[in-house]
């Protein structure tokens, strides 16, 4: 009897040591690419450029060839249907993650420039390189527990919830991301509105990376308050931020400040157009989601897919030869973060609390709030039945550190630059270990769902 209860003990033991290297080597594999990248860069055997040129590689190839051959061969309109909940969870992920972000505001109390900073970059997470090479990486050892069809199923997965990323970031994201108006100065000449003590920042890598070319995305408006300053000119004088009492007061001279005052919908509906025009609504057509949309287009159409998917249609080839570039996704993804990571962080006025608050409550706390969101969405029946990489998706998007687009968009606008470079270096740093934790977890539940 004392032998059974060894064995089984022995047994158990071992079961729990192979769910724990099935769950940490995956990451050990990404650890080791970043790991390249960070010595090419440190000792510069390759140049910082070449590392933006391999970004640029990924933005507009490999990642579109690899959403278009994997995402267009999985879907169908069947499953299109199925899949709903996949965008729908991307949401509820930043709902829930900005309302920590407030809940971090209120307890860590950060300078009051950065309380929209601190609820954007704990809402809104990387839904697309990282998940993307996390699932891939789990896919490529034979013994993964997702089947066969593990890294065709997971890529599709992936892909089929970037879109919503995307058009949060660029609409949403955008303008939350404006500078706050009352820590601006404003002159009425001209109608500047420019930053005080503000120094040009050159972007670093880890801000360029998701976003090639965002130099060249800059308009007159992207580093004002824009939106501030178009609706106070609907709002009465008592409304309008008390100026004078701070250092960046408004500048009247000897003629006072005009204020145009509430003058029905119509304004209201012709302030909200200018907005519109100013949002940069274009970029969310970028070559990723061009692909994203192209791939569900043709896979849910099936004389369509009859074409292009498969191992004798007539453009096989042209599919094969997509699927040897995107291949190059992932090593080249993870090679960049190593170039990143090799900056270190910057310099930031953020506060050593607030960082911590936005670290625990994105790395920490969201996972177990998704833990809660997937079982229940699963007792509902609204998860796809039997289906383990649909679920290990699903936590994957409350699991994974704030998304890199953040930065860009920080750089775009002008916005805590500084802070959310060295908030993303730290967060990507840490978020090895809390892969690992909450990755072992996963594995440990769906085993039980």
């Amino acid at each position: 009897m004392a032998q059974i209860g060894r064995l089984l003990f022995e047994s158990n033991m071992n079961s729990q040591r192979e769910d724990v290297l099935s769950a940490i080597v995956p990451l050990l594999k990404l650890l080791s690419l970043t790991m390249i990248g960070l010595v090419l860069s440190r000792f510069e055997m390759i140049p910082r450029a070449t590392f933006k040129l391999l970004s640029k590689l990924v933005f507009a190839l490999f990642l579109p060839c690899l959403i278009f051959t994997h995402l267009g061969e999985s879907i169908t309109l069947e499953n299109f249907i199925q899949w709903w909940f996949i965008p729908v969870n991307v949401v509820v992920s930043t709902l829930f993650g900005c309302l920590l972000g407030y809940v971090v505001v209120l307890i860590c109390r950060p300078p009051p420039e950065f309380n929209r900073f601190t609820i954007i970059m704990t809402g809104f997470g990387n839904t697309g390189n990282l998940p993307l090479a996390i699932v891939s990486s789990v896919c490529h050892s034979s013994d993964n527990p997702f089947g066969p069809d593990c890294h065709r199923k997971g890529v599709a997965y992936v892909s089929f919830a970037q879109w919503v990323a995307v058009i949060f970031v660029y609409t949403l994201v955008y303008h939350m991301m404006e500078p706050p108006m009352e820590y601006y100065e404003i002159v009425q000449e001209g109608a500047e509105i420019q930053e005080e003590g503000t120094e040009d920042v050159s972007a670093p890598l880890l801000v360029e990376a998701e976003w090639p070319g965002i130099e060249d995305k800059e308009t007159e408006h992207s580093k004002t308050p824009f939106i501030a300053r178009v609706f106070n000119s609907i709002s009465s004088l008592s409304s309008l931020p008390d100026m004078d009492s701070r250092d960046g007061a408004i500048s009247r001279g000897n003629t006072p400040m005009s204020v145009t005052c509430f003058a029905g919908p119509n304004k209201v509906a012709r302030k909200i157009k200018v907005v519109a025009e100013q949002t940069p609504i274009q970029h969310i057509l970028q070559p990723p989601t061009i692909a994203s949309l192209l791939a569900i287009v043709i896979g849910i159409v099936p004389h369509l897919k009859e074409l292009v998917y498969g191992d004798d249609v007539p453009l096989a080839f042209v599919t094969d030869s997509l699927q040897i570039v995107a291949g190059a996704t992932i090593p080249a993804v993870m090679l960049i973060l190593g170039g990143m990571l090799a900056e270190g962080p910057n310099e930031s006025t953020l506060g050593l609390r607030t960082t911590i608050g936005i670290i625990v409550a994105r790395l920490l706390v969201l996972p177990l709030v998704g833990i809660g969101v997937v079982v229940l969405a699963n007792k509902l029946n609204i998860v796809v039945a039997g289906d383990q990489m649909y679920m290990f998706v699903l936590f994957l998007q409350y699991t994974t550190p704030s998304a890199i687009l953040l930065g860009a968009i920080a750089s775009l606008r002008g916005y805590g630059v500084r802070e959310a470079s060295a908030l993303l270096f730290w967060q990507h740093v840490l978020a090895l270990a809390s892969l690992s934790l909450y990755i072992v977890v996963y594995f440990k539940l769906m085993s039980f769902i």
